[in-house]
């Protein structure tokens, strides 16, 4: 008596799996090719790519095979392996271009000519009056942590934050009205 084997789930013909000779390879390999090709195309959205994965997982399989041939399901033991294959694959592009990123260097555009003013008219300030533009402008302190950072009275550090922002509004006033050519 001859026991029909069932059709498998997978669409491969009924002969694939236990029972399967080297010389077996070959229709394997045309039975499962394009189909593994096409999952792996939709896993990393390249055709070339997902058609070199799993080129290598069936070179992978046929040097195994007279091992693969035994399992259960030799079809997923080739796409787990070109599953894996894949994402080494992204393992090493992600690797390398983190490393190419900590090697380039990286070009951060200049200040404008706002910041540039800013900076040159700071320059010009007393250093208390300046710390205390610094701190409290740029910083976000309040008047009473200056004072206490800078050991004065808060009515001290009230006076270079007046004092500092009107020469700082006076300096940038004059830097705006000098004409292009004449600025520094």
């Amino acid at each position: 008596m001859q026991v029909s084997t069932p059709p498998r789930l997978d669409g491969a013909p009924p002969d694939v799996g236990r029972g399967m000779t080297e010389i077996d390879f070959d229709d394997f390999y045309h039975a499962h090719f394009r189909v593994l090709t096409v999952q792996l195309c939709a896993y990393t959205g390249d055709l070339a790519q997902a058609q070199d994965l799993a080129q290598e997982a069936f070179c992978r399989a046929y040097a195994r095979w007279s091992k693969v041939v035994q399992y259960d399901d030799p079809v997923a033991w080739v796409r787990r392996v070109a599953w894996n294959l894949a994402a080494s694959r992204w393992r090493r592009l992600r690797t390398a271009r983190a490393y190419l990123r900590r090697q380039r260097e990286e070009h951060v555009p200049g200040p404008g000519p706002d910041r540039v003013m800013l900076t040159a008219a700071l320059a010009k300030l007393p250093e208390n009056q300046r710390r205390a533009v610094v701190m409290h402008h740029l910083a976000d302190m309040t008047v009473a942590e200056i004072a206490r950072q800078e050991g004065v009275a808060e009515g001290t550090v009230k006076s270079w934050l007046h004092r500092g922002r009107t020469t700082l509004a006076t300096l940038l006033r004059e830097r705006n009205e000098q004409p292009e050519e004449s600025r520094d």
